[in-house]
C-alpha cells in the first residue's frame, strides 16, 4: 500500500525538529566529553542512567491517561531494538567526536547515515513504515548532505 506524503507541514513540526537537532548536538558533545575523561561505555551508561531518571520524573509529573476499553496489541519485538541502537549511537558518537572529525564531522556523517537509512527504510517499508517511492530528489538531497559532510571533514583538516 502506497501513501502520498503531505506537502503542508505545520511550522511547529519544523521548529521541534530543529530543536531536536540542537539537542542532539549537545548530547554528542556532552557524551564526547564524558568519554574523553572516562571511556565511551561510561558515557553511554551515564547518558542512559540520566535518561532513565528523567523518564521516571516525567512519569511522576505528567497526568496519567485513563486506560481505554480496547486493549492495545503488544509492540513488535523489533520495536525494542531502539534502546540497542540508542546505546550504540552514544558509544560510537562519543568515540567519533574525540577523533579528528570532531563534533561537526560526527554530526554531518551521522546526518548522512540517518538520511541513507531513512531512504532505505522508506523504499522497502521497513519497520511498519508505508512504502514510498524514492525519487531523484531524494538522491540529490543525499548527495548534497554527503558533499557537505566531505567539505566539513576536509576543511576541518586544514584548520587543525
Amino acid at each position: 500500500m502506497h501513501s502520498t506524503p503531505q506537502n503542508h507541514a505545520h511550522p511547529l513540526g519544523f521548529l521541534i525538529a530543529f530543536g531536536t537537532g540542537g539537542l542532539l548536538a549537545l548530547m554528542v558533545q556532552f557524551n564526547g566529553a564524558l568519554a574523553h575523561y572516562g571511556n565511551s561505555l561510561f558515557a553511554s551508561w551515564t547518558a542512559h542512567a540520566a535518561g532513565t531518571v528523567a523518564a521516571l520524573l516525567f512519569l511522576l509529573v505528567l497526568p496519567r491517561r485513563r486506560p481505554s476499553s480496547q486493549p492495545r496489541p503488544p509492540a513488535p519485538l523489533w520495536a525494542y531494538l531502539g534502546g540497542l541502537s540508542g546505546a550504540a549511537t552514544v558509544v560510537l558518537s562519543s568515540m567519533a567526536v574525540n577523533s579528528p572529525a570532531g563534533l561537526p564531522g560526527t554530526l554531518a556523517l551521522g546526518l548522512a547515515g540517518q538520511l541513507l537509512f531513512g531512504l532505505v527504510a522508506d523504499g522497502w517499508g521497513l519497520f511498519g513504515l508505508p512504502k514510498r517511492r524514492i525519487t531523484f530528489r531524494d538522491f540529490a538531497a543525499l548527495a548534497l548532505v554527503l558533499a557537505g559532510s566531505l567539505l566539513i571533514l576536509l576543511a576541518g583538516k586544514g584548520a587543525a
